[in-house]
């Protein structure tokens, strides 16, 4: 058996921010290439310090899905996963064995040097003329690769500007420039340095957002996908403008490839993860009988189970609209009836007026997506093998800016808490409370929370900030 991991940002505010990793997710599920695919997430769930725990094989290759290696990538999820590594990490990745399961973690996709041909295909697309020897008009054309760019971390850059070597040496273009947002050399000067008659600028981003569809035409004065420019230094200049390469769909190539290199060097595949396929089987068992979990209600009807929000028990199924896939329940649950982005799943906000018929491997993966790593951690508990992490100990893995969480003083975190906390399902192991009974046992709200999350973390760091600019501000 073989899990692929796939690790995004995620958002605490934005339900868009995971599409494009739901997206490739569902492009390599369908493949069948691996057992099963699933997602992982910094800021929602199953958040990274639950998401080796929702992997049903002993053998997990984990890729991050970001642009360029930097703080996420050397910091942030190799000390989140438990893989005992800091810093850049090696070209053959990192392999560590955690929970019984071999867990290999890669380089992010972005640096991959197929990445290249995702540059050429992105650039394609609005020059249709451009063929193996350059473009079949005979038009010089420049390209420019467009990333961000950071002072914090040269390897930001890095990529780019092997990129940019790359493409040079082809000669399907006259010029290559690597040119960035927030760095030497900066986009907005490009009338300066480029001196073909057509440009091509492809943004090296992960997604589509705020930058490649605002900032960067704002500031360039893009006016669509092509744009004439006649008064330039080096004469009329005509620049198209692509679309972002992390959201074209051969980055599922990519990702395959670095999955298979990663395995390349340590052998075959592994087995069925005992403890849990034994939590699924439990919470099987509950469900052919009908049972609920959380805000849901899981009805079995001749084969299939009926799953609907508890609150619209007894309403006509004609009533409700009717999911028959486990994404379509995904995408259902991750906003509330208001339209609200739910990063934590199990806040009491599920929306209302649908209803998921499905099969039962369908039903494990769409009770997944409605309560990531639920099942999982609820019969570790039940177990004794759930381990609470107070809140100490989270703190003090804080980096970056949430650093300044370590400041914040108990009655701090408990006011926080009790905001934060009082809308959620789970019980507070990691605050000392005691779960007793689950929804396993049949009590649907019944679900252990072992550790605080990254939504209760943030919102400690915004309470230390204003207590301090109070204080500041009292002077």
């Amino acid at each position: 058996m073989r899990s692929l991991v796939l690790i995004g940002h995620g958002s605490h505010l934005n339900s868009d921010s995971a599409r494009a990793v739901f997206r490739y997710a569902d492009l390599l599920r369908g493949a069948g290439l691996f057992d099963e695919v699933i997602e992982g997430y910094w800021k929602e769930e199953p958040s990274l310090r639950q998401v080796l725990r929702t992997t049903a094989s002993t053998d997990v290759t984990v890729i991050p899905m970001f642009i360029s290696e930097g703080y996420f990538t050397e910091t942030v999820i190799p000390r989140e996963l438990g893989l005992g590594h800091q810093g850049p990490v090696p070209p053959e990745g990192i392999a560590r064995v955690i929970g019984g399961r071999t867990v290999r973690y890669t380089l992010p996709y972005g640096v991959h040097p197929a990445m290249t041909d995702v540059i050429v295909a992105r650039a394609r697309e609005v020059l249709p003329e451009l063929g193996a020897d350059g473009p079949a008009d005979g038009i010089e054309t420049a390209l420019i690769v467009l990333g961000h760019g950071t002072t914090r971390n040269e390897n930001s850059s890095r990529v780019i500007h092997e990129n940019a070597a790359r493409l040079a040496g082809t000669g399907l273009f006259s010029e290559v420039h690597a040119l960035f947002l927030d760095e030497e050399p900066r986009v907005n000067g490009w009338p300066d340095r480029v001196r073909a008659p057509r440009v091509v600028i492809v943004p090296f981003f992960a997604s589509e957002g705020w930058h490649t569809l605002e900032t960067i035409p704002q500031d360039l004065g893009l006016t669509g996908q092509v744009t004439d420019f006649p008064g330039n230094p080096h004469g009329p200049q005509q620049v198209l403008y692509a679309r972002p390469v992390g959201t074209h769909a051969a980055i599922a190539d990519v990702i395959v490839h670095l999955a298979e290199e990663a395995r390349g060097t340590l052998g075959p595949g592994g087995d069925a993860e005992r403890g849990h396929e034994a939590a699924w089987q439990a919470f099987l068992s509950r469900a052919r009988a009908g049972t609920r979990i959380g805000e849901l209600l899981i009805t079995p009807e001749l084969g299939v189970f009926e799953v609907r929000h508890q609150l619209d028990e007894g309403r006509p199924g004609g009533d409700l609209m009717t999911l028959v896939t486990p994404e379509g329940v995904r995408d259902q649950v991750r906003v509330t009836d208001g339209g609200e982005h739910r990063p934590v799943h199990t806040l009491r906000s599920v929306p209302r007026g649908w209803r998921a018929v499905l099969n039962e491997a369908d039903l494990r993966r769409a009770v997944h997506y409605a309560y990531p790593a639920m099942v999982e951690e609820t019969y570790a508990h039940s177990c004794h093998a759930l381990r609470p992490t107070p809140w100490a100990t989270t703190a003090r893995r804080q980096t970056g800016i949430y650093a300044k969480v370590q400041r914040a003083v108990p009655e701090q975190v408990e006011r926080v808490a009790t905001r934060v906390c009082g809308a959620c399902l789970r019980t507070r192991l990691w605050a000392g409370e005691r779960l007793t009974h689950s929804f396993l046992d049949g009590v649907p709200g019944g679900m252990p929370c072992a550790e605080a999350c990254t939504f209760l973390v943030a919102e400690v760091r915004e309470e230390v900030a204003r207590k301090k600019a109070a204080a500041a501000s009292d002077d």
